[in-house]
This record gives structure tokens, C-alpha cells and sequence, in this order.
């Protein structure tokens, strides 16, 4: 995985905006007018544009785009995750009102309730209804998104599908002359936020997660290419906790998540490794997100050689601070957001300097890539995601300067 031994790199999180031309060919797959190689040559050609895009962008490390992560299933609700359902089996759609009936946690334990029935969701109802406020939240007056439920045993069935995001990527990033590539890959703890009627147990069904997924580490880093592992429900899961827990309890609750994680990652190369971390990509309040100072030390744990987290938006820029009584473990890299998602004002490149020089100056100026919050792709148009990852490059040298001379 490449640092900045000269000058501060770029990456960004994962997502990026679609073309219509993908859109399209990811719709006609979906419902079944179009051919299966048919939209593979357009998924290749569209990840070679997004990847040059990147790189005129001035992105040092790019991805796909999170491309062929759209799901055949019918379940619009972020491809980031809902892509996993298509290379799973033993999952089904099961009709039973119970499975998504908000749960309540009891003191000492920690139980996720219901996406919808998150508690910024509650605090902030009149504004996430209302369509003039700007707030991405499904329409109230539409049913909730379905999921699917383990009835059966875990098994992973994508190995066509990531054998195409590698491949596509690979030529993408040799043919752009790109620095490095990089494929997200979904967690188990956040994986393991559907139903169970399978498994005995929350710790047995995390650890057969584990095991499918690793398939997909294994696969990405095979090819030569940096693995992602996409794990916002260590931090955002605190909001979908009713009542809100004791911070020691969650703490523990996610301390079972980093080690059924670290079993996926057992004997990878974690120099080629990063881990996303984020308080949930929609646009909103976001009044009871959990202190990043609260989780860093079981970030930390992952067995990682890097780590991304949120540092742009007004309601995390602030736990720079994190990093003040903290030492980073040798040879760790952090990537912090300091360009957001969460506004469409594309930041100048003089405040984007200074958020990477504020973490240079705490961490070693080689220990800091810069990139984004989250995913650009469906949060922010498309040219304002694009003039985002190019403002992120400009603030990139002016700290280069700054920090090297």
C-alpha cells in the first residue's frame, strides 16, 4: 500500500457517480432485457472511464467506483452493502412482519432495532418527511426496504462477480497508468445487520460471515489490488440502539465485530489492507452519532494497514483531536475525509491543505493519505462530486508544499 513518502496522495472511499450509459445497462440487466455479456463489455467500459477520470482528477489510489456492486436484486437501499445478497447463499426474502419490528436493547446488552427507527430518525421526523428539507430518506409513504434472512447455511457464491471487479480494475488502472488500485469489500458486522433464522446465535452468524466473505479479501488480494473493508456499522449501529446504550456496553458489542473481522483478515497481508469507517453516508442531522473518540481504540484493533474515517463534515471535523493523546502503531497509515459528502459548497483548496496538515503535524506528514468522508456517488451530483475529488488534489499539493518545501 503506498504512503506518502514525498508528497501527500489521494484516494477516495468507494462510490462514485454512475453514468447514464451504466445506469441504464445496470437497469436493462436488472430486469432482464439485456445480456449478461452485453452489460459486462459495459461495466468494463465504464470502470476504464472512471478510472481515468480519476487519475486526470489527480487521485493517486482509485477504485471502480463501487460499479459492480449494483444488485440484480430488487432492493434500491446502497448497492455498498445490498451487493453481497447477489454473492450469499442461504439467504431468502421471508414475509414475516417480526423480522423488522423495531427491537429494544436492555441495559448491559446492545440490539440493533430497525433502519427506519434510528433515533436521529425520530428526533429530526418532521425534517426527514418533509421533501422540502433536502434530506435523503426513503418516502414515508412508501413500504420500508426488504431484506433478506439467513434460513440456511452461508455460502459464498460471487466468485464470477469479484473476478470481474478485479479484472476490470486491474486493466483500468494498468491502462490509465493509475498508481494504485484499490476494491471495497463489505465487512461481517455490517453484513450481519439482517435477519438470522439460521444460525444459533449473533456471534456464530457474524463468524459465518466472516468465513464467506473472506473468500472476496482473498479474491481482491490476489489480484494484486488493495483491499477496503467497508465497516460503518462500527460506528453508525450507535444510532440504531434504542434506548441509547452505555458507551462501555456498545463497546464490548463491537469488540465482537473487530474479532470476527480480524478472523475474516487471518493471515492476509495487512499492508494491503485499509478499513472505511463512517457514521452512515445520508444527508441529515445527525445529532446522535457516538464520538469517533469512543470507537478509535477498537478501529485500531483491526488488523489494518490503514484506516479512513469521517474528519470533513461539520459534525465529525473536530475529532482531529483523537489523535492529540494518541500514538498511531507503527507502520499504520490513516486516511482522513477532509473533503465531505455531507455538503454540496465544494471545499477550497486552502482549507483542504490545512485539514492535511493538521493531521501531518500529529501523525508524521508519510502517515497520511487524504481522501474523502464516503462515497461521492448518489450524495452530491455528479459534477460536484468530480469538482470535489479535484479540490481534494489541489489541497493535497499546496500541503505537499507546505510540509516537504
Amino acid at each position: 500500500m503506498l504512503r506518502s513518502t514525498d508528497r501527500i496522495l489521494t484516494t477516495h472511499v468507494g462510490s462514485l457517480p454512475r453514468s447514464p450509459e451504466l445506469l441504464e445497462a445496470d437497469a436493462a440487466r436488472a430486469d432482464g432485457t439485456l445480456a449478461a455479456e452485453q452489460h459486462r463489455k459495459a461495466l468494463r467500459d465504464a470502470v476504464a472511464d472512471v478510472v481515468r477520470r480519476q487519475v486526470q482528477a489527480g487521485i493517486d489510489v482509485v477504485n471502480d467506483g463501487e460499479y459492480g456492486h449494483a444488485s440484480t436484486q430488487s432492493i434500491d437501499y446502497g448497492a455498498w452493502w445490498t451487493y453481497s445478497f447477489d454473492r450469499t447463499g442461504g439467504l431468502e426474502f421471508v414475509d414475516d412482519p417480526d423480522l423488522d419490528a423495531p427491537k429494544r436493547s436492555q441495559p448491559g446488552t446492545v440490539e440493533l432495532t430497525s433502519f427506519l427507527d434510528r433515533r436521529d430518525f425520530a428526533a429530526f421526523a418532521e425534517a426527514y418527511t418533509d421533501p422540502r428539507s433536502g434530506i435523503h430518506l426513503a418516502d414515508p409513504d412508501l413500504p420500508p426496504p426488504a431484506f433478506p434472512t439467513a434460513t440456511g447455511p452461508l455460502e459464498y457464491v460471487g466468485q464470477d462477480d469479484v473476478a470481474a471487479d478485479v479484472d476490470n480494475l486491474v486493466r483500468a488502472v494498468r491502462d490509465a497508468g493509475a498508481a494504485e488500485g484499490f476494491v471495497a469489500a463489505l465487512s461481517p458486522g455490517s453484513a450481519a445487520r439482517i435477519s438470522n433464522r439460521h444460525y444459533r446465535s449473533e456471534e456464530e452468524f457474524l463468524y459465518a460471515w466472516a468465513d464467506v466473505l473472506r473468500e472476496e479479501y482473498t479474491a481482491i488480494l490476489d489480484a494484486g489490488l488493495v483491499l477496503q473493508i467497508d465497516d460503518p456499522s462500527l460506528a453508525e449501529s450507535w444510532d440504531q440502539v434504542n434506548p441509547e446504550p452505555a458507551v462501555e456496553d456498545y463497546q464490548r458489542w463491537l469488540q465482537v465485530r473487530v474479532e470476527a473481522l480480524n478472523h475474516a483478515l487471518r493471515g492476509l497481508p495487512a499492508d494491503r489492507v485499509r478499513l472505511h469507517v463512517c457514521w452512515g453516508s445520508w444527508h441529515g442531522p445527525h445529532t446522535t452519532d457516538l464520538g469517533f473518540e469512543h470507537i478509535v481504540d477498537q478501529v485500531l484493533q483491526v488488523d489494518a494497514g490503514a484506516y479512513s474515517f469521517e474528519a470533513g463534515n461539520v459534525r465529525h471535523e473536530h475529532e482531529w483531536r483523537v489523535w492529540e493523546d494518541r500514538t498511531l502503531p507503527e507502520g499504520k497509515v490513516i486516511l482522513p475525509g477532509v473533503v465531505s459528502h455531507a455538503t454540496n459548497v465544494v471545499e477550497h483548496p486552502v482549507l483542504v491543505a490545512d485539514r492535511i496538515e493538521r493531521f501531518a503535524r500529529l501523525v508524521g506528514r508519510e502517515n497520511v493519505v487524504a481522501s474523502t468522508d464516503c462515497g461521492l456517488g448518489g450524495r452530491v451530483h455528479p459534477q460536484i462530486a468530480w469538482a470535489k475529488l479535484e479540490t481534494l488534489a489541489r489541497g493535497a499539493e499546496i500541503a505537499s508544499r507546505r510540509l516537504w518545501g
